[in-house]
């Protein structure tokens, strides 16, 4: 007798963990950085149109694929592709991505384990600018702490993906995904209270619109894909379990709507402190570990706070790995006949053996190169830039040219129950925007 496939057991649940999913580091730790260098009102404004224009439209597009298929990435594209066809083998680059995904993410994610206990410990106060450079550097380099710390991640998320998916997923995406929430507006709130704050929210809300350029695009279309897990086919795993009563098109707008207000929330609680202490917005990828712990250090409760902060940090990145990691978790129970436990072993173990390498890029191996760059920038940039969209050009293209026209209108309208009034634009927005938007990006990105 067949097992019968695991579903979410509510629609607030599949929201929480969709939305869970979504919210991750790319909102806290990659969103600042990538507004603070691209412009700030700027980047808003375009990171806003392309949600809109390419990236509802694509998560529509993975969540027909998904919940018309009820099963995995590989089995999906096998199941509804028709006699002749392979697309079935741009599956092998979702599950490829997810995994050198989590193996960079859990790395950074190790990070926050490390200044969260820094934090606590009280080593992170009194210093300055420059000796909280020195701490990240001394640490990033490091070939045992980095390494510890990725590990021991990669373990707790191991002990949540075993439990399942009622269990494990959908119990910790409805508690952590409200609490998240509630955590950063509080963050938000005291941000907005500090003497330079206005500045910050004019560098956030104020688009100058000169510095709207072809780089803009591109830096917001890869936080659109990295920000809301398109094109790794994490959609496409988790609407395998949706109900037949869930509404696709509203789900995915909810998802991208909260995605965006949890990245403008993390840009309240940023901009607003640099510009208090008259830092530079355009620090980078070490915004968030060189500049804040500096910031928190100056104000009162500092401790606290940054110990609330950097745990904050650890919360949505497992919420976000957890998602990741049941794309290839799916695929080796279905395709692979593994068990649960199995899967789920065999998922940390490979994601434990490149995230070690990639932990070790800024130290031990930090002169190994490929393509010129370290591991763990090879990783991040290969997937953000290339396999991503990518993989999200083929989704949108199957879903919206080569489904059956019947499949795909059933699936966004729940068998003609619900009346999409954007059901057209969607179908347009699937078929040419998202696709020629994503290549125009890709090939000057390539130029």
């Amino acid at each position: 007798m067949k097992k019968q496939r695991a579903l979410f057991a509510t629609k607030i649940g599949v929201i929480a963990a969709s939305v869970g999913s979504a919210i991750g580091l790319g909102n806290i730790w990659r969103f600042p950085f990538e507004a603070g260098i691209h412009g700030g009102g700027a980047f808003l404004l375009v990171y806003i149109i392309v949600v809109v224009l390419i990236g509802i439209p694509l998560i529509c597009s993975e969540f027909v694929i998904g919940r018309a298929s009820r099963t995995n990435v590989l089995g999906a594209f096998r199941k509804l592709q028709k006699n002749g066809q392979r697309w079935h083998w741009i599956s092998f680059v979702g599950i490829l991505s997810s995994l050198m995904i989590l193996s960079f993410y859990s790395v950074v994610a190790g990070w926050t384990l490390e200044y969260t206990f820094a934090s606590l410990l009280g080593n992170l106060q009194g210093g300055t600018v420059e000796d909280y450079q020195e701490y990240f550097t001394t640490f990033t380099t490091g070939n045992l702490r980095p390494v510890m710390w990725t590990v021991i991640f990669l373990l707790m998320n191991y002990l949540i993906l075993r439990r399942g998916l009622k269990d494990g997923i959908e119990k910790l995406s409805n508690i952590m995904t409200p609490m998240l929430f509630v955590i950063l507006i509080v963050f938000a709130v005291s941000s907005l209270m500090m003497p330079g704050a206005k500045a910050g929210i004019e560098f956030l809300f104020n688009p100058d619109f000169s510095k709207i350029t072809p780089s803009v695009f591109l830096g917001a279309m890869g936080q659109a894909f990295f920000s809301l897990s398109l094109g790794v086919s994490t959609l496409i795993t988790y609407a395998s379990y949706f109900q037949k009563d869930v509404p696709l098109v509203r789900t995915a707008s909810i998802i991208a709507g909260l995605d965006t207000i949890f990245a403008v929330i993390a840009g309240l609680i940023i901009f607003p402190a640099l510009f208090s202490f008259n830092m530079e917005p355009t620090a980078g990828p070490k915004l968030v570990f060189e500049v804040l712990p500096y910031i928190f250090s100056q104000t009162s409760g500092g401790q606290f706070w940054a110990t609330a902060f950097f745990f904050l940090l650890f919360l949505v990145s497992i919420t976000s790995t957890i998602s990741m990691s049941e794309i290839s978790i799916a695929f080796f129970t279905e395709e692979w006949k593994m068990s649960r436990e199995k899967a789920s072993l065999l998922n940390t173990g490979i994601a434990m053996v490149f995230g070690v390498l990639c932990a070790l890029s800024f130290g031990l191996i930090s002169d190994f190169k490929i393509l010129g760059q370290t591991i763990f920038d090879f990783f991040n940039n290969t997937t953000a830039n290339y396999m991503m969209p990518f993989c999200g050009i083929f989704f949108s293209i199957f879903a919206g040219w080569l489904m059956d026209k019947k499949l795909l209108r059933d699936q966004l309208t729940n068998e003609g129950s619900l009346k999409i009034y954007t059901y057209r634009a969607i179908v347009f927005c699937m078929r040419y925007v998202a696709p020629i938007g994503i290549l125009g990006v890709f090939f000057y990105q390539l130029a």
